[in-house]
């Protein structure tokens, strides 16, 4: 397989991750009440999802290093919810200090409210590209 799409593959593992973990997160927040809506803390779930069981054994074979796999995993999904709260910070921010109704920006508040997304997805798919290379490595 092409490095590159090895990572990517890696990507995805840890994107699934990351879906696994936010059904669990989902639950707690929901009783919690949590503002945010992340609940209090990342909780992180490494039972597989179907797609990441498929990815597992192309991307680490026989596993023979299984607990370096499972700290990557939780370091990566405790780093994205980390990110995550930062985008809600940001549009929670940004909505108070200009208003909800996107439609009511002009095309300079419009600019800075994607341009600030923008920053944020761009620091969370460098970190992803990041996380997936030291989990191949």
């Amino acid at each position: 397989m092409a490095p590159e799409e090895r990572i990517r593959l890696a990507e995805e593992f840890l994107q699934e991750a990351v879906f696994r973990s936010r059904a669990k997160q989902a639950g707690s927040a929901a009783i919690a009440n949590a503002g945010c809506g992340l609940g209090e803390r990342a909780e992180v779930e490494l039972e597989l999802s179907p797609r990441a069981a498929e990815l597992f054994p192309l991307l680490f074979g026989d596993a023979s290093d299984v607990v370096r796999v499972r700290a990557g995993v939780r370091e990566w999904v405790e780093r994205q919810d980390a990110l995550d709260r930062k985008r809600n910070h940001f549009l929670k921010a940004f909505r108070q200090a200009h208003g909800f109704d996107r439609a009511a920006y002009g095309p300079e508040r419009l600019a800075e409210f994607e341009q600030g997304l923008e920053r944020i997805n761009a620091e969370v798919a460098a970190a992803r590209r990041d996380a997936a290379r030291r989990l191949l490595s």
